[in-house]
């Protein structure tokens, strides 16, 4: 939904990733202290996008670790792991609000990013990767369409327990994915998620027209 890659954030990426798995991987031989300090001096804190958005969790390590190498079944099972165990399904048992406004922040890329402000919620951006109605043509598709996706998938509760999963942290699923753990990182919060959830299985949701 947010991300693109990028050849020298990716490159920057891999020297934090060897700092953040120095001594679990093996890797403390990898990158001198000096390298560490360089990258940190490169970038200036600004509003809330500081200076601790260059300290990886232990996920982003291993893939950044493995980006330029298959991903060993054991970590893959490990990422997939720590991914299901931050996954908080709605307390009230309800996975649907608003389609409407589901709609609203799957065309809103604002949040977490130094020039917005912080008391206005931030936005999916999910016409960044995603087809969701035909009458969006800018879409992206580094991620899948999801076009007609109620009407193909239906809407049980085994189908709706999974899509929330997803938005919340795609490394559940699919370890290193390129999707934004919108819950996990309170990127959404879980009203939006339900409107978001609404908009992919509302059957007067354009994405099932």
């Amino acid at each position: 939904m947010h991300s693109r890659r990028h050849p020298i954030r990716n490159a920057i990426l891999v020297i934090v990733g060897f700092v953040a798995l120095a001594g679990e991987v093996g890797a403390a031989d990898l990158v001198a202290p000096s390298v560490q300090k360089t990258l940190e001096a490169s970038f200036s804190a600004k509003g809330q996008a500081t200076l601790a958005r260059l300290a990886q969790d232990k996920t982003q390590g291993l893939c950044t670790h493995y980006a330029t190498s298959p991903i060993p079944a054991k970590v893959v099972t490990e990422i997939t792991a720590m991914g299901f165990a931050t996954i908080k399904y709605p307390a009230d048992g309800e996975y649907l609000g608003d389609w409407q406004r589901g709609e609203q922040i799957a065309q809103s890329g604002l949040g977490k990013q130094s020039s917005d402000d912080v008391e206005k919620p931030a936005g999916g951006n999910c016409y960044a990767c995603h087809e969701l109605t035909k009458a969006e043509i800018a879409h992206g598709n580094l991620g899948p369409s999801l076009y007609h996706y109620g009407k193909l998938h239906g809407d049980n509760d085994v189908v709706k327990k999974y899509t929330w999963g997803k938005i919340y942290n795609a490394e559940a699923f699919t370890a290193c994915s390129s999707m934004p753990r919108f819950g996990h990182k309170g990127i959404l919060t879980a009203a939006q998620m339900k409107d978001l959830m609404s908009l992919l299985f509302d059957p007067r949701s354009p994405v099932n027209q």
